[in-house]
Parts: C-alpha cells; structure tokens; sequence
C-alpha cells in the first residue's frame, strides 16, 4: 500500500490528539513520526504509532506534558519531559539548546523522564537550520549486551550530527550504535526472514540468524558484530551515548532503561533514575569561525567526497544522501506500508473512530 504524505500525517496526529495530546503537540508528534517514512527509515515512522498508545494505555505517557528547565547554565541545561512524547519533548529541547547557542555560542541539553523520540536525524536537523551544527542522542531498552555479554545492558542509542552547508545539502549521519536497529528486526519478523550475520546472537552468546532471536532471549549485537570486526567500538559509542543520556540527565540508564512498546514486553521494571533520557547540542558556526566560509569549505568538502574514485559499479555518497534522495521519491509517489503494518492502523482507526484515509 501507497500513503499520500500530508493524509498519513494527519491520520498519525489524530491518533494522538485522541490520546489527550493538544492539537500543537499532536501534528509535530505526527509530522517527527511520519518524516521517518518519509526518509525511508520506516523502523521508526508510523509502523511504531501503536507502541505509543500502548505506551499511553500502560500510563507510561503523559499526553499533556509541562516540559521545564530543572538546572541551567548559559549554555547548559537540564530538563524534565513530565513522561511526554519523546517526539515532542526532545524538539522542544533542541529548541533551549539552540537558544542558547545563539547566546553563548553552545547550548547542550540533557533530558530525563521522557519517552521514544523517533529518529535522532530529526532532532539534529533542526539545529542546521538556524546554520548550527546539531547533535541529538537518546538511549533505549536494553536489547544489546557489550561485547563478550551474553547479558542485555545496553539499548541501541543512536546518534546524529548534522552540519550545514551553502550550495550543497546538508551531512546527515544519523546511526545506531548497534549492527542495527531494533526495527530492522521488527520489518524482518513482518517479512518472515532472517538476519545477516552479525546482527544478533542467541541466548547462549552464540551468533545466529534468528529476527525473533531477543524474544527467544537472545540480544543484539553493537556495531562490529563481534570483537574481531571492531564491536568493542560499537560497544564504548554505545556506552557514551548511554552516560550522557542517562547518567549525566538523571534519567535511568544501562539495564535500567524502561523498555519501548517493543520486543514483546512493556512495563517498566527496577529503576535508578527518571524515564528515558536524551542528549541534545547546538554548535553556532560562527562562534568558531564565519558561517559562510565554513559552509563553502563543508561543500568543497562534500563535493571532493562524492568525487572519490570508486569501485566499480558503486559511488562515494555522504551521510544523509540515501535519505533525502528517497525523500524527494517519497513524497512525490508515495510511503510505502507493509500490510502488517496498515492492520494496526486500520485497528487504530477503528478504536479511535478516525477515518482511515492515507492512501
């Protein structure tokens, strides 16, 4: 099935406006949600609306949030999301810590009691268009164990940096710290396939192939796979973004973490700090050096990048290139949705009384 862009948004904020979301709330949660689609990261689009109502309905999600500050400095802060949409919470974040940027030529912001914040690309992205360079990192449930682990303590805690450019798009690298993704997982289970090598392990430690493999007991692998292709790497990126996430925000971390709708478990267990955390930062170019010769280096930069002498038949692309490409295809023809995930939300729809009219 084919959704229609701007029907598929607006179904995604009815969905949460009949949650208890304020309509504002509601159409950015929406529009993080399905910009995911979009861009072809369809793990972390509309295929997860479900899991943010099952968040609700095990009163885990706050639908009207009161985001404040906690701590601050003139180019730090700490917030509290009040258990709020992580869609909603984190761009509000992004939005202090560009602020701040403007003023002290640095914001970072760290983020404890909130929830799933859909791509972390997003969230940097919005720091590139006030011409700063944007971080965004969140951890998640522990599905991953670090290398020589056969014990989960880790989530999948991705990171993005964005950098702007002038003639050129801007780079995008966007990245989860594991070999991938939870949802890859998921759409594979959909399709009823297998792993690559070097994805997942089973419950013994062993490398299998299993999609279903942490619902046997089995985990994640971080980025590497195994020690000897560089998991080790994947594992301290991991742990970074774990510490600044959680640890540095007061939000609970490592094994800690409240699991997402996801990976066929729900509540919360033993905590030893507030909700999901994240960790948000703007750099003002400017602050470094003028913005416009940065950007004209960025695109002499980019540009000797793609020019690069490749092997035969592939090219040298820069990170975030895949994406916005199948932006450009996607919104013109359309988001693609596997039927599995179109009957949950037919069945959202339905609870709701939303017409469902996306395609």
């Amino acid at each position: 099935m084919q959704a229609d862009y701007q029907q598929l948004k607006a179904f995604v904020s009815s969905v949460f406006e009949s949650i208890g979301c304020p309509a504002q709330d509601a159409d950015l949660a929406a529009h993080v949600l399905v910009s995911a689609d979009a861009r072809g990261i369809d793990s972390h689009g509309v295929a997860r609306l479900a899991g943010y109502v099952r968040l609700y309905d095990n009163g885990r999600l706050n639908p009207k949030p009161q985001i404040r500050i906690l701590h601050e400095s003139p180019s730090t802060a700490l917030v509290d999301g009040d258990r709020g949409l992580g869609l909603v919470v984190a761009p509000k974040a992004m939005e202090i810590a560009t602020e701040k940027a403007a003023m002290a030529g640095t914001g970072w912001v760290a983020v404890q009691n909130s929830n799933h914040f859909g791509i972390a690309g997003y969230h940097a992205m919005k720091a590139v268009e006030k011409d700063m360079i944007g971080w965004a990192m969140t951890h998640a449930a522990p599905l991953v164990t670090p290398t020589f682990s056969r014990e989960k303590l880790l989530g999948t805690n991705p990171i993005a940096v964005g950098i702007p450019a002038n003639e050129e798009p801007a780079f995008l690298a966007d990245f989860a710290s594991t070999a991938v993704a939870y949802g890859k997982l998921e759409i594979l289970q959909r399709k009823g396939l297998d792993t690559p090598s070097g994805w997942v392990q089973d419950k013994d430690g062993n490398p299998c192939n299993d999609a279903f493999a942490i619902k046997n007991g089995g985990a994640l692998l971080p980025l590497g796979g195994d020690r000897e292709h560089g998991s080790h790497k994947g594992y301290a990126l991991g742990a970074i973004v774990d510490i600044l996430s959680g640890v540095l925000s007061g939000a609970n971390f490592g094994p800690w973490v409240p699991p997402f709708a996801t990976a066929g478990f729900m509540q919360a267990g033993e905590t030893v700090g507030n909700g999901t955390g994240h960790f948000l930062g703007a750099m003002r170019i400017d602050a470094f050096r003028p913005a416009d010769a940065f950007k004209d280096d960025m695109d002499k930069w980019i540009r000797r990048f793609r020019a690069a002498d490749a092997v035969e038949g592939k090219k040298v692309i820069i990170p975030g290139d895949p994406e916005r490409e199948l932006e450009m295809i996607r919104m013109q023809e359309g988001i693609p949705l596997l039927d599995p995930v179109v009957a949950d939300l037919k069945g959202l729809a339905s609870r709701f009384s939303i017409d469902f009219k996306i395609a």
